[in-house]
């Protein structure tokens, strides 16, 4: 029976649309550079509100809210439509963007940040989500009829072109950032949101794939609602929250009356959500699914590992090197802008390897990097060996991207694609506040050099666990 969508000719890769891949990819630039440019506002922001250590909840309340928002918009975009999902994040990103800058207090202003998480959560599940349903749905009308592969972007390279655009937008978000605080005040990093969120939904809106991965069922207002289990919701939200909280404090003092809390509520998760008839969070997927949830495992891991390097390094080249703020963000350039172009080379590996060779070479480029930290950088090494130094750190981040992000992708079921994304994006966050405790636990109360080196040790330890990992995968 027809389904009224073609589909490209047997054996040949299915291509989407580039208009489809480039409108995906500018929407989820959001969340990226509303991460990094909040680095830069941080003074001034203290300074308008006279504020102390509270305002570092700016960047922690995004983290808690898209670490919760993540799994839920993809888990709405696998019910409602993941073009619906990615326009109403797209609104919700709006409607912060333009309070944020009339804020009248930092308790607002925070607030606003906690809206704007939950926004730019949605951008990648749902993004994801319709990718799968455009390469499912094949080639454009009349592509089949020649008999010659259809013109596009293969979904392979589409997952390259996301990871690009993101990394991208963290290297240079700093740097965006400055120059806007610097001209317009920092309610400017705000405001910059919405020409991104104008364009995203024009585009998404006009080429975004309509329907759902089961487009004859899409339930509608409360039956949504009963479907996205707000049980299940609910007690994963308080777990998450819980959690984070928890790593949050490593880093500074350790609440640990939290941790008996994140087990309980977790274990009530475990447990409605196994008697549940259709769980938010699928545990009994995950115990099945051993791939799905060793790419969680292996890429909560991997980001210990970069935030480790990415927030550890800047801060010792101030501390321990004497460079200034701008000198230190000139010398780790290359972890990020050599990060992007490994991309492109882990893309085409992708495509014709599939993710284990990429895995290899960035755990492996990752362990290199960990042992040159532990072993050769002190206090003199020379800026231009500093610059290799961040070259080499730099190499690995895109294999291990394309790496991760292709598994999960090839282990998540096509009607619950958007779900599994999310946590994708969680296990990214979890993994960056267990980086933020790592470089507060080795590096207090030692020497500068000394916390560095700890600090290599630790990565090249991480990096042989990611190494043995990848060795032991099945293609």
């Amino acid at each position: 029976m027809s389904t009224g969508t073609t589909t490209a000719p047997p054996g040949a890769p299915a291509r989407l649309p580039s208009r489809l891949v480039g409108s995906i990819a500018f929407g989820t630039l959001l969340q990226a550079l509303n991460s990094s440019m909040i680095a830069v506002a941080l003074v001034g922001i203290r300074t308008d509100f006279h504020a102390g250590a509270d305002a570092s909840w700016l960047v922690s309340a995004l983290y808690l809210a898209t670490a919760v928002g993540a799994p839920t918009m993809g888990r709405l975009a696998d019910l409602i439509g993941p073009r619906r999902v990615f326009l109403a994040g797209l609104l919700l990103v709006a409607v912060a963007s333009v309070a944020a800058p009339f804020a009248p207090t930092l308790g607002v202003l925070i607030g606003c940040r906690v809206l704007l998480g939950l926004g730019t959560a949605a951008q990648y599940p749902a993004g994801i989500a319709m990718v799968r349903m455009a390469a499912a749905r094949g080639a454009p009308p009349g592509a089949g009829a020649t008999g010659r592969a259809p013109r596009g972007v293969r979904a392979a390279s589409a997952l390259g072109i996301l990871s690009v655009c993101s990394q991208t937008a963290v290297a240079f978000g700093p740097t965006l950032g400055g120059a806007l605080v610097g001209g317009f005040g920092w309610q400017s990093i705000f405001l910059v949101n919405l020409p991104f969120v104008a364009i995203g939904a024009v585009c998404v809106g006009r080429w975004g794939p309509a329907g759902t991965p089961r487009a004859t069922h899409r339930p509608a207002g409360a039956a949504a609602l009963r479907r996205l289990d707000p049980a299940g919701l609910a007690l994963f939200a308080a777990t998450m929250t819980a959690l984070m909280l928890f790593l949050l404090s490593l880093a500074s003092a350790p609440r640990w009356w939290l941790l008996p809390v994140v087990l309980a509520l977790g274990a009530a998760l475990v447990g409605h959500e196994l008697r549940a008839a259709e769980p938010f969070l699928d545990v009994r997927l995950l115990g099945r699914n051993r791939a799905l949830t060793g790419t969680y495992l292996r890429t909560a891991l991997t980001y210990v590992a970069f935030y480790a390097i990415f927030y550890g390094v800047p801060s010792w080249l101030e501390q321990g090197r004497g460079l200034s703020a701008a000198g230190a963000g000139l010398v780790v350039l290359p972890i990020a802008g050599l990060g992007v172009f490994m991309t492109l080379v882990a893309t085409r590996l992708v495509r014709t390897r599939g993710p284990r060779l990429p895995l290899l070479f960035g755990s492996l480029g990752l362990l290199v990097g960990g042992v040159v930290l532990a072993t050769v950088v002190h206090a003199a090494t020379p800026v231009l060996a500093l610059l290799a130094v961040s070259a080499v750190l730099g190499l690995p981040n895109g294999f291990n991207n394309m790496g991760n992000q292709t598994s999960m992708y090839a282990a998540a079921p096509a009607d619950a694609t958007g779900a599994a994304s999310g946590l994708y994006r969680t296990s990214q966050y979890v993994g960056a506040n267990l980086a933020a405790a790592l470089i507060e636990l080795l590096s207090a109360g030692v020497a500068p050099d000394t916390g560095l080196h700890r600090l290599g040790v630790a990565v090249a330890g991480i990096a042989a666990v990611l190494l043995l990992g990848s060795l032991r995968r099945r293609r």
